[in-house]
């Protein structure tokens, strides 16, 4: 029996475009992408004993959370059992899952673990991939996914599987916070009415910024066109980001397709009087200070 600890962190997107839908139904996006110290465990046992079923392996997963399923529509269950029949792979894979990223949340929670769980099976099964094989098979399971293998501030393009390494986030602290409510990423997308943007994020600015180590230069550039759709839907994430600005924030946007807000600050003591405040005014329990990884 072989195991595996891994981490898996979350991710914020410091600015995200949508250029365009394209004919196989994804949308073409330009967007920074930045690890943050939020992240799941996930140990990983693996017995290459071959099982008496069909397939000749099984996969098992179990999690303390109960917003999350374990059976097939679990991105971790999903890449291993891929792998699994992809390399021709026998025996039993046991996955136990801490969450501590939030679910449904525009962090790529899911993906990350996805990501994990490929590294977890090229190690443990002793399969040799290199890092871009592992992000060419990523991209098939999910369009963050590749982002999560490389786990590096990145520009990405395309889908997101067209990354580049850009500069990481100067030194900060980062509130996050994820309002009650769940966001369908596939719905966001589908009423995003790009030709209808007013403005696009200077992304290639941000890159700039980020090259420079210039924090404010970062802030300054913080958007996200996905907030045209999900804050008319949750106008809390208006408010979130508006005290978040009014208490010493940088800036402060929206994640991914939401509903979490995370803002950047300088002074960690005004990040915790905002984090005290979010709390007390009941708008989410999930509110988290941490740093750029």
């Amino acid at each position: 029996m072989k195991e595996l600890r891994l981490k898996a962190y979350a991710k914020v997107n410091l600015a995200l475009d949508v250029l365009g839908e394209r004919e196989d139904g994804y949308h073409n996006v330009k967007m920074v992408m930045q690890n943050i110290g939020l992240f799941d465990e996930l140990t990983f046992h693996y017995d290459e004993e071959r099982t008496g079923d069909t397939e000749g392996f099984a996969i098992s997963l179990t999690t303390d959370s109960d917003k999350i399923p374990t059976d097939e529509r679990n991105l971790i269950y999903k890449a291993i059992k891929y792998m699994f029949e992809q390399y021709n792979i026998y025996g039993t894979m046991s996955v136990e899952l801490k969450k501590n990223i939030p679910v449904e949340a525009g962090m790529a929670g899911g993906s990350t673990d996805c990501a994990a769980s490929i590294k977890a099976v090229n190690e443990l099964c002793e399969l040799g991939l290199d890092l871009q094989d592992m992000m060419d098979l990523g991209v098939k399971l999910g369009a963050d996914v590749p982002y999560c293998i490389m786990a590096k501030t990145a520009l990405s393009e395309g889908i997101g599987e067209i990354l580049t390494a850009v500069n990481g986030l100067p030194d900060c602290h980062i509130l996050v916070a994820k309002p009650p409510v769940s966001v369908s990423t596939g719905m966001v997308y589908n009423n995003l009415k790009c030709d209808e943007l007013a403005a696009h994020p200077d992304v290639d600015g941000m890159a700039e910024a980020l090259k420079e180590g210039d924090l404010q230069g970062v802030a300054d550039r913080m958007e996200n066109v996905l907030e045209t759709v999900t804050v008319r839907l949750h106008p809390e994430i208006s408010d979130i980001k508006n005290i978040m600005i009014s208490m010493g924030a940088l800036n402060a946007i929206m994640s991914g397709s939401g509903p979490t807000v995370f803002g950047l600050y300088s002074d960690e003591e005004e990040a915790k009087a905002a984090k005290a405040y979010i709390l007390k005014k009941g708008y989410t329990q999930e509110v988290y200070i941490t740093k750029p990884v």
